[in-house]
């Protein structure tokens, strides 16, 4: 997203006060800084790994967007994941805005270096960590909330001031200096008014080159700033009241240095994308591109949650059957899985969650599995569906195989509370009626028909919540029914209409097809069902006739699914039953849509941000909704409709840039509902109507639940998260829930007394245990009940564990060798190098060692030096009319240090010249002399870490 978000964010905030900013107009703003950044360095990575596998690579045409990157990169279908990707990293950067108006320390003020910095260089600890575990989501969120002070630092400190046109490199480095910082009784400032606040900086701070940055404060007579100190500047800064009166910001051009607006922007791209070039040596290439939601794949999960009680033989080979089907058919086309999640589950045990991107070893876990245990009726199904929803990417598809009834259902609301918030899909495959064969012998047939329809209702619910199915089958039915439901599994898969109906009513539905739209299918589940289908052209089909000219029909259990046959315009489907049931209309395109309730926010400055919790019901609200897929796509009604009803409220729509809406709505229904698009794609003069529909249905509330933790968790340390539970209606004894996904232990009020109309506080103490693993993370749900169940509403957190990080050394390179003998005729001669690599004795050691430049065989092993440091020896060899080589070298926690090696032949001699390279510069006498035996010239050079080649054409406006 671009300025649209800006629009959204901070709609009210006035004059830029705290950052650059994000508003539109024609200065450029946090969203826009990150954004062009985050399309540099993806679109780098991609050249890079193309240009290793010898294909072409074609650069995305300007203006760059989220759709065009993703096909520069070989992959069109993660155009909706990789915007998904760069949405949320934008949310969290202007979140601080909105968080942390007035911690100086996120916003560089008050000359707070040592505070700014640590903030990026703790959060870059958690943001390597998490990709190393892969928990790509918490590294998003971390990244995106560091950029904010990062790009900060340009505008709000003299950085510009003194001259400097490249980025600070010291900000995403601890332990290093970032300059010569102005001492707190030295004056840094003179007074200004308007223009003459462009040379307000004191003449011998610039001359000394000394670092400082203004003060800022929003309270008159509370604010103030040592004597002599620069001001922020701007409207609400109450500081620059106060002598020296002025400030220094450059957040936009109207601001006090607005002059080197374009300067400090330019730089916090660069040095964005500096931090970026950096977490993706951390992590790998291809790493950061699951990080940024693209892969060659769907960039969907292929997650199974399985009963493994032994009663479960026939559904566990069943299972075993299928999935190595769905694997073989879809590995190295679009619909590849990118990443494939087992989640078992027995009594009393679930899990643990086994993650994969090899789908060799998935089909190994799979076929590992057997029945085992049981007992009893009812299984752990809840808990494991929990791990799966936390564990999986959002927007992912879930398969639940179980014939047994939930023992956990004291977890459904929690479960419900992360469907909403990741947008998931579960599919519950249900056989042997809920486990009849595992019934205690004797129980009457009335007390069996009650329990049946009870845990039925549960699964039912929790399926129509997230827009899968509730399948009922037959044990020897359960191949086929999971092979016709995962047929149209696809990375382009939308879903076009979606409703349920209990009891059942004789009702006709209609939806809209364009002509892009392909594989359509209808899924019903219910049983005793009838209905009629109606082409665009009135042409009839019956559901008794399986093969007609609309489609072919297949039933098992209580599962029917319709092949149509895709025509383009307007649909219909008659119903004609009293019996429950549930309708669902996909298709797949390239046209989808993505969405956000937004809420004011309740800060110090007015503005927009994400909402956490469900939207707050029978009042005004507000959606971010964005179109992906296709730039001839435009929205022309957004609506909140009624999942069991009629009922729809139709927002009013404000159109804002590069397929960006903002859609507000009054009231938001006090029913369950999903959000329903309707738009027209225009294909040369021809406009085509099409309609959306999320397939998780909401539901909002009249109590609130907030909490923040930015914090991380480290092991062993237990972890306080104060939460607020808010009423505007009735008050009373509310119930409290905390659960964690980690099984964590953890403390926390199980009521809280709330005042009508007012709010209570409470704490939730967690404790990870010493073993957890560095870059887990645990997704905390809080959720909050009014007296007599009448309504809920909860917070879903996910907080990053991180073991304290005390090895900030980049690993070291010392040369051992080089032979090489490189005549004229390059092709038929090699050359090798020998290289040790080192992490230090306190180091966390070598992680990972890559060719960043080079196309030789590199090889690697462990040693141990004389001194008894662990190293790890390089060897390469390369011919010799390639002559360059840059190694990456990553260790423990993701410092990065890199080796460049160059040879150059010369005209007089054989013997070539080297260029050489070394972080840090630092070759043994012994080293040196072993090199000048070999060699007539050897030249040494101090590294620092590459900034990569920018793109020219995105460094400036466009």
């Amino acid at each position: 997203m671009t300025s649209g978000l800006a629009v959204l964010c901070v709609l009210l905030l006035q004059g830029g006060a705290l950052g650059f900013g994000i508003l539109p107009g024609k200065s450029l703003n946090h969203p826009k800084i990150t954004e062009r950044a985050v399309f540099n360095a993806t679109v780098q990575v991609c050249r890079n790994l193309a240009l290793a596998a010898g294909t072409g690579f074609t650069f995305p045409s300007q203006p760059w967007t989220a759709e065009a990157v993703a096909v520069a990169c070989g992959s069109p279908s993660s155009s909706k994941t990789f915007r998904q990707a760069v949405k949320t990293i934008k949310w969290r950067n202007i979140r601080v805005d909105i968080r942390h108006p007035l911690n100086s320390s996120f916003h560089f003020d008050e000359e707070h270096f040592t505070q700014g910095r640590k903030i990026i260089t703790d959060g870059l600890s958690v943001v390597k960590a998490s990709n190393k575990q892969e928990n790509y989501e918490a590294a998003r969120q971390k990244l995106g909330e560091i950029l904010h002070p990062l790009q900060d630092f340009y505008s709000h400190s003299n950085w510009v001031e003194l001259g400097n046109k490249m980025p600070n490199s010291n900000l995403i480095k601890s332990g290093t200096s970032i300059g010569n910082t102005a001492d707190l009784n030295r004056a840094t400032c003179r007074n200004c008014d308007g223009d003459d606040c462009r040379n307000n900086i004191l003449d011998d701070i610039l001359k000394e080159k000394i670092l400082t940055t203004g003060y800022f404060g929003l309270v008159p007579f509370f604010s103030t700033k040592p004597k002599g100190k620069c001001s922020h500047g701007g409207k609400l800064d109450q500081t620059s009241r106060i002598e020296p009166k002025g400030g220094i910001n450059k957040d936009s051009q109207t601001s006090s240095h607005g002059h080197l607006h374009f300067d400090a922007a330019n730089v916090a791209i660069a040095a964005t994308r500096e931090l970026l070039e950096d977490v993706q040596a951390a992590a790998g290439d291809i790493e950061f591109l699951q990080m940024m939601g693209i892969s060659k794949g769907s960039n969907k999960a292929l997650c199974i949650v399985i009963d493994t009680t032994g009663s479960m033989a026939d559904e566990i080979a069943a299972v075993k059957a299928v999935t190595s089907f769905i694997i073989d058919s879809k590995v190295g086309t679009e619909d590849e899985p990118s990443v494939y999640i087992l989640v078992p589950f027995n009594d009393p045990d679930f899990g643990p969650l086994i993650r994969t991107t090899d789908p060799e070893v998935f089909k190994t876990r799979i076929n590992a599995l057997s029945e085992h245990g049981g007992g009893d009726f009812a299984e752990m199904s809840l808990s494991a569906l929990q791990l799966a929803l936390t564990g999986a990417p959002p927007s992912s598809e879930i398969f639940l195989f179980t014939d047994a009834t939930a023992k956990d259902k004291h977890l459904k609301s929690t479960v419900t509370a992360l469907i909403e918030r990741t947008k998931t899909v579960v599919n519950f495959m249900l056989t042997n009626v809920l486990g009849l064969r595992r019934w205690k012998e004797g129980e009457k047939n009335q007390s069996y028909s009650h329990t049946r329809r009870t845990e039925d209702q549960l699964y039912r619910e929790l399926a129509q919540a997230s827009g899968g199915q509730a399948i009922e089958v037959a044990k020897n039915e359960l191949s086929q029914a999971v092979s016709i439901i995962t047929k149209s599994s696809s990375s382009s898969l939308v879903t076009v209409l979606q409703l349920v109906r209990n009891p059942g009513t004789a009702e006709k539905f209609f939806f809209s097809i364009e002509e892009s739209m392909r594989d359509l299918t209808i899924y019903i589940t219910g049983r005793s069902l009838t209905f009629a289908l109606v082409s665009p052209s009135g042409v009839t089909q019956i559901s008794t006739e399986k093969t007609g000219s609309l489609g072919t029909i297949q039933s098992v259990g209580n599962f029917i699914t319709i092949q149509l046959s895709t025509q383009t315009g307007m649909w219909g489907i008659k119903m004609e039953s009293a019996n429950p049931y549930t309708l669902k209309v996909i298709g797949q395109s390239g046209t989808d849509f993505l969405f956000d309730f937004v809420e004011v926010s309740k800060g110090p400055f007015s503005g927009y941000e994400v909402l956490e919790a469900r939207p707050r019901a029978g009042v005004n609200g507000s959606l971010l909704v964005s179109l992906t897929g296709s730039a001839e796509a435009t929205v022309t009604e957004v609506s909140l409709v009624e999942v069991a009803g009629s009922g729809e409220v139709t927002g009013t729509i404000e159109s804002l840039e590069d397929g960006d809406f903002l859609v507000h709505v009054d009231p938001i229904p006090s029913v369950e509902f999903v959000v329903r698009l309707k738009g027209q794609v225009t294909v040369m003069t021809s406009a085509t109507t099409f309609q959306r529909q999320s397939s998780t249905s909401f539901r909002a509330s009249s109590l609130s639940v907030t909490a923040d933790a930015d914090d991380i968790i480290v092991p062993g340390t237990p972890f306080s998260v104060p939460f607020t539970v808010m009423t505007n209606g009735t008050g009373g004894n509310f119930s409290i829930r905390a659960t964690n996904d980690r099984s964590f232990d953890s403390t926390f009020p199980t009521s809280l007394m709330v005042p009508g109309v007012g709010s209570a506080n409470g704490t939730v103490t967690l404790t990870a245990p010493l073993n957890t693993p560095s870059g887990s993370d645990v997704t905390l749900t809080i959720e909050a009940e009014a007296p007599g169940a009448t309504d809920t509403n909860y917070v879903v957190m996910r907080i990053s564990i991180v073991n304290t990080v005390t090895d900030f050394v980049q690993p070291t390179c010392r040369l051992v060798s080089l032979q090489s003998r490189c005549p004229g005729n390059c092709a038929s001669s090699t050359w090798e190098l020998s290289v040790n690599l080192s992490d230090g004795a306190e180091g966390t050691g070598i992680g990972r060692v890559s060719l960043k430049q080079g196309n030789g065989t590199l090889n690697t092993s462990a040693a141990v030096a004389a001194n008894g440091e662990n190293i790890t020896l390089v060897s390469y060899s390369a011919s010799c009319c390639s002559p360059s080589v840059e190694l990456m070298v990553v260790d423990g926690v993701g410092n990065v240090g890199s080796c460049f090696f160059t040879l150059r032949a010369t005209t007089t001699t054989d013997s070539p010249q080297v260029e050489n390279t070394v972080t840090p510069a630092a070759l043994s006498a012994a080293t040196k002399a072993h090199w000048s035996s070999l060699i007539p010239v050897l030249t040494l050079m101090a590294v620092t870490q590459t900034l990569g080649a920018f793109i020219p054409t995105e460094l400036g406006m466009h």
